[in-house]
């Protein structure tokens, strides 16, 4: 194994203790708190190292939850949603409690059962100044809101936009025996198509467009 420092060396792996376990840089795991009232942390492992006396540590990379970030939860955020952060850091293997999966965006809506380990992200999170990359995603249904895998939504088979089913005046029962959905625009005569607008993540970037309104 390549020393790093003297005294240290990295390490493949690691075992989380009192279980069979293992994990590996790249692997994302939960992290105790300190406040055992809080849910456990999630990070991804960047390195793993012992020192002379085999205190294990791990250099890991925290996702943050929605309402860790400077906005807060927001309304599209879904509840298994996290954000990959600029925010680093050494911590004891011991706080690992277990190994859990970070799906990309696509990936998840896929997920037949999600499970209590399972998790995604869509967006970067910029920790000091609360920025998010992508800034802008695009919005959906005549409410004009991202996407929220949390909450059912049909296409409509003229335009093929997405819409929930509250917004078109159906219940959730409905929605799921409809097997043809065509929203208001495209079963009328009216042929104007809403243009496909984006949604600003950031706060700092809402509070820009919203000034920008008011002034015109």
């Amino acid at each position: 194994m390549a020393k790093t420092k003297p005294g240290k060396k990295d390490l493949d792996s690691y075992t989380i203790k009192g279980t069979n376990k293992v994990v590996r840089p790249g692997d994302c795991v939960l992290m105790r708190p300190s406040d055992t009232d809080k849910l456990p942390y999630v990070a991804r492992i960047e390195k793993i190292e012992a020192d002379h006396r085999n205190n294990v540590k791990v250099r890991v990379r925290w996702y943050y939850r929605p309402e860790e970030s400077i906005g807060g939860r927001r309304q599209f955020h879904g509840a298994k949603e996290l954000f990959l952060s600029d925010h680093y850091d050494v911590q004891s293997a011991h706080t690992i409690e277990g190994k859990c999966t970070v799906h990309s965006f696509k990936n998840y809506t896929k997920l037949e059962n999600v499970g209590a380990e399972d998790y995604f992200c869509r967006f970067e999170y910029k920790a000091s100044t609360g920025g998010f990359t992508p800034d802008r995603v695009a919005v959906y249904c005549k409410c004009e809101m991202p996407y929220n895998p949390d909450d059912l939504m049909v296409q409509c088979e003229g335009c093929k936009d997405w819409f929930h089913p509250s917004c078109m005046g159906m219940t959730i029962e409905e929605a799921k025996k409809s097997d043809h959905f065509l929203c208001s625009d495209c079963s009328s005569d009216d042929d104007a198509k809403r243009s496909l607008n984006v949604f600003p993540v950031s706060p700092s970037l809402e509070v820009k467009v919203e000034t920008k309104r008011r002034k015109r």
